[in-house]
């Protein structure tokens, strides 16, 4: 099954690194890091975490106050968003 990330989801990814970047160098590899290994363990068994609401399932970001949000579609997994945990609730996808 194949992986696709929306516009959203690749600005959310964009905008963390930069911003982890600035505060200290390599941060924001780091935050790629655990990032890609979320998205691993999505690909490997994306039943594997609950949804949350509607179709749209959830997994933490290991070390970071980041959420992935992500829909299983028939021939793709779709990931909507990287949203962080601390932003006002009401803009999660």
């Amino acid at each position: 099954m194949s992986l696709v990330y929306t516009e959203r989801a690749l600005a959310d990814i964009d905008l963390a690194i930069e911003w982890y970047e600035g505060q200290r160098k390599g941060l924001g590899q780091y935050f790629l890091d655990c990032l890609e290994v979320g998205i691993l363990q999505i690909t490997k068994n994306p039943e594997i975490y609950g949804i949350k609401y509607s179709n749209v399932r959830t997994t933490p970001i290991r070390r970071f106050p980041y959420t992935i949000y992500y829909v299983i579609e028939p021939t793709q997994i779709v990931v909507h968003a990287v949203f962080h945990n601390r932003l006002d609730p009401a803009k999660r996808p």
